[in-house]
């Protein structure tokens, strides 16, 4: 889950994460855990929601067991790259409601040294 960006002759590189289960597996709430476990690393996390999404909470991602944390709602994945830049860690909450193009977009953030979770 760190980054390893302080090796010599190394270029920094995130990874990409995905969690996936059956409905009320519990994939919102491993999400929320491991998004709140960088954050006791004092890691910079972003989390993101799409805009279609607004079951519990418009500025939260909620698990069916009410546990929450605070996101961003972006109609477009490319949104994403643009919100992303001073961050260490992404969580993207119901990937399969954005568009093709997030794809492109979680490649193009763990290039840029940032892990997802999805």
């Amino acid at each position: 889950m760190f980054i390893e960006g302080n090796l010599p002759n190394s270029r920094k590189r995130g990874w990409i994460e995905v969690i996936s289960g059956s409905m009320f597996s519990g994939k919102t709430e491993e999400l929320i855990r491991r998004l709140r476990r960088a954050e006791i690393a004092r890691q910079k996390v972003e989390i993101f929601k799409p805009g279609i999404d607004l079951r519990y909470s418009a500025t939260e991602v909620v698990s069916h067991d009410d546990k929450s944390i605070r996101s961003t709602t972006v109609d477009h994945s490319a949104t994403i790259l643009l919100l992303s830049g001073d961050v260490d860690v992404v969580g993207i909450d119901e990937a399969q409601f954005f568009d093709p193009g997030l794809i492109d977009v979680c490649n193009q953030l763990a290039n840029m040294g940032i892990l997802q979770f999805e």
